[in-house]
């Protein structure tokens, strides 16, 4: 089973590679409260189809360079 997130396009400057802004909601061990989480994810686009904010899903896979391990499955929301 592969692991599967959703992401929002921050950035598409670079050749079949664009940049995800990943937010997750993670709750405090101690103090119990609810704290946003933000992470940049370099993803394989094959085909440049993806374009500025738009709203994806990514798949895990092997490495395909030193930083891109994860690769475009769909399109949720288009811009």
């Amino acid at each position: 089973m592969r692991k599967k997130l959703k992401g929002i396009v921050i950035k598409k400057k670079m050749f079949k590679t664009i940049t995800v802004l990943i937010t997750k909601v993670i709750k405090h061990k101690i103090y119990k409260k609810f704290i946003k989480r933000k992470s940049n994810i370099y993803v394989h686009d094959n085909n440049n189809l993806c374009k500025l904010n738009d709203y994806i899903e990514i798949e895990q896979c092997k490495p395909i360079s030193k930083k891109k391990f994860w690769v475009f499955k769909k399109f949720i929301k288009k811009e």
